[in-house]
């Protein structure tokens, strides 16, 4: 590849990755720590850039332009490596959603045996949950900690079937590994369900029940919830856990 293809190949990656970093766009893919790798990698690889373009303005006014191994169109296909790294910077793919959710089994049960968590706050209510730590408190210990306690949840909306979950999915490292958590959601006490889009973003208020399901993809349990209201929230900066 010639010199000046390499300079504009290496610009627009490491602008990209600054971009991600800067926009915050890197948390649809990697974990909020992975910044702090992300924005060095970029600056670098400017840098390197900025290098590599100096030198090849220097071959050229000296007369010494690089014209790939054999000279016979070679440079031209090069140039084609620029089309994947220029998709990524105008049409960026968006977070893992419900389409993903529906088709992944639920991440609980990873987990094994029984276990003893804090109890949630008296002063508190409703008291805060991440669906892993609503899931875990219920398959694991019966839900102890979470009797006489509202809770609020918060998560997208996917469809096991005609009946509407709550998801989110959860990362280790990054998108590639995302797996969801789901809680099924009882309206019993709510009344009448009201219409919700897969994919909307909503916070649920409710209580623990011990009613659960089954994950149709791997088998596992999923637990349910309660439901005493259902309100639509914006989606967040970090969608996943």
């Amino acid at each position: 590849m010639r010199r000046d293809a390499q300079a504009v190949l290496l610009l627009l990656v490491g602008g990209g990755l600054i971009r991600l970093a800067w926009t915050g766009d890197y948390l649809d893919y990697v974990k909020p720590y992975a910044f702090w790798l992300i924005l060095p990698a970029g600056a670098v690889l400017l840098v390197v850039a900025a290098v590599t373009a100096w030198g090849a303005w220097h071959e050229r006014k000296d007369g010494h332009e690089d014209h790939g191994h054999d000279g016979h169109g070679e440079p031209k296909v090069a140039w084609l490596l620029l089309a994947p790294v220029v998709g990524m910077l105008l049409v960026a793919p968006p977070a893992l959603g419900s389409y993903e959710a529906e088709r992944t089994g639920t991440v609980v049960g990873a987990e094994a045996g029984r276990s003893s968590y804090p109890e949630l706050p008296d002063d508190v209510d409703p008291v805060p949950l991440t669906l892993l730590d609503y899931a875990a408190r219920s398959i694991f210990d019966d839900g102890l900690t979470m009797e006489g306690h509202r809770i609020q949840l918060r998560g997208f909306i996917l469809y096991d079937g005609d009946e509407p979950q709550l998801a989110r999915m959860v990362v280790s490292c990054c998108a590639a590994d995302a797996r969801p958590v789901k809680i099924g959601l009882d309206w019993e006490a709510a009344g009448a369900r009201p219409e919700l889009a897969a994919d909307q973003w909503v916070e649920v208020v409710g209580v623990y029940t011990s009613r659960q399901g089954r994950d149709e993809i791997n088998g596992e349990l999923v637990p349910y919830i309660a439901v005493e209201s259902v309100t639509g929230i914006p989606t967040p900066d970090n969608e996943y856990q």
